[in-house]
């Protein structure tokens, strides 16, 4: 046993990578600008006339479906890209992309029913932009399952690929189910809003000094950044995987 430990390959090592400098600075900006924008929104933006301070949530409640749209598009580039190259590392990308995108959308729901408990005086209800932000969940939850469940790695990899690629499909509808169903709960925050939406903040002060550098947050550094951890931690299970399976052999 000894000898064999003696003689073990280096590389079986499995230390982490040195943390690239960027990554750190990424890191830094993400955390003091998180800070910042709940600060601008809790304090620098003006109460809701009509909501009070529940409307507050909506500065989380929409930059983290913007920040899943960037991680469930970097979902679509890596797969496309594995298909064309082959290589491991889109991939990894796409799985980082979804994890990510998954983790932003369940906040957006999960801020979404927080604010309508006392607006709707309801959880939930079945509105069109709610329902297909569940199926969109619901998809990407199921890219996960999936993905589980095929051992072949080659396999695995390419039906991924293409997986990914067509869920994004439920992203794009539930960010224009707006202009498709005019019949929702749902202001639209840009652009005229349907006849039947319910809701503005257009009286609100500060709206746009808050909503902005959230929304430019959550839509790159933080989905990047996070992503990018992802991508590393991907990488050294890999490693570990590798390191049992030239154990095992021995």
């Amino acid at each position: 046993m000894v000898a064999k430990a003696k003689s073990m390959p280096m590389d079986m090592s499995i230390e982490p990578q040195p943390m690239p400098m960027l990554l750190k600075l990424l890191t830094v900006v993400t955390a003091v600008g998180f800070a910042l924008t709940l600060i601008l929104g809790l304090f620098v933006a003006g109460t809701d006339i009509e909501q009070g301070e529940i409307q507050r949530i909506f500065y989380i409640h929409m930059p983290s479906f913007f920040g899943a749209f960037t991680a469930f598009g970097a979902t679509v580039i890596g797969g496309i890209m594995y298909l064309w190259r082959r290589s491991d590392k889109w991939d990894k990308i796409a799985v980082a992309g979804v994890e990510v995108g998954l983790a932003f959308a369940i906040i957006n729901l999960v801020t979404g029913s927080i604010w309508a408990r006392p607006i709707w005086n309801t959880w939930w209800t079945w509105d069109p932009r709610l329902t297909s932000a569940a199926i969109m969940v619901l998809t990407y939850a199921a890219y996960l399952m999936l993905r589980a469940g095929i051992e072949d790695p080659v396999r695995r990899k390419g039906f991924m690929s293409v997986y990914g690629i067509f869920a994004f499909v439920s992203v794009l509808i539930t960010l224009f189910i707006i202009r498709i169903v005019p019949e929702t709960i749902h202001p639209v925050i840009v652009g005229a809003s349907p006849q039947n939406a319910q809701g503005t903040f257009e009286a609100t002060s500060g709206v746009v000094i808050a909503l902005i550098p959230s929304l430019i947050l959550w839509l790159t550094i933080m989905p990047i950044t996070i992503m990018w951890y992802r991508y590393r931690l991907e990488n050294r299970m890999e490693a570990i995987n590798r390191l049992k399976i030239q154990l095992l052999s021995e």
